[in-house]
């Protein structure tokens, strides 16, 4: 664990590609622990290649090592891979109105591209997490609904993310143009969610991302 962290500790302060100038003092108050653990540490580390160390005089120069920083991008993988694995836990919010509208103008293209005839207006939620709705959609390719114009208006194209809460299937829909944040999404179904569901402001539910 602390070599994870002293790796972690040193990309940040700039190891990386060149060596830095370091003191143990100000490593082990950081990383928690004694001046002499973080020189075993290091030399420990040095030999198993994953820091490059030079000693000038009195000065200590480190390097995070090509090895090093493939061990930190195949660490960094394998926690996203388990973290996004396509789902998002959220806050039921309310909404500004402008769902329903926006659901009876792109009802068509949802009965058609995505199969279901849209109950006319979205759950909102509050994503808490991932850090974003986009992140757990890492590797899903959205059901682009193409945009059109109405009566002089024009629509534009959303991306539609098939998704299921609990037994109802539906999907996150992100418009091109959007006032809403990257933290905030609407979701589509066939039915009224809160009611189907049971849901009120505040509740908290758990959305899973539709792949393949």
């Amino acid at each position: 664990m602390k070599r994870i962290e002293m790796l972690i500790l040193l990309a940040r302060r700039g190891a990386l590609g060149k060596k830095i100038k370091i003191t143990l003092r100000e490593l082990a108050n950081e990383l928690g622990i004694s001046p002499q653990s973080v020189l075993r540490l290091l030399e420990e580390m040095e030999e198993e290649g994953l820091v490059d160390k030079e000693v000038v005089g009195r000065k200590t120069y480190v390097e995070i090592s090509h090895e090093g920083l493939t061990f930190l991008e195949n660490l960094c993988d394998a926690i996203s891979e388990a973290l996004y694995n396509g789902i998002i836990i959220g806050e039921v919010i309310s909404g500004i109105g402008e769902g329903a509208y926006y659901v009876r103008q792109y009802a068509h293209l949802m009965k058609e591209y995505l199969g279901f005839e849209p109950y006319p207006g979205t759950l909102n939620i509050r994503v808490l997490f991932p850090k974003t709705v986009f992140d757990a959609f890492c590797g899903v390719r959205p059901v682009i609904l193409p945009g059109f114009v109405k009566e002089g208006r024009t629509f534009g194209d959303v991306k539609a993310y098939r998704v299921q809460i609990e037994d109802v299937e539906g999907a996150i829909v992100i418009p091109s143009r959007t006032v809403h944040p990257p933290k905030i999404a609407e979701i589509v179904a066939p039915v009224c969610l809160r009611e189907a569901l049971g849901l009120r402001d505040g509740d908290r539910i758990t959305v899973r991302v539709v792949k393949g």
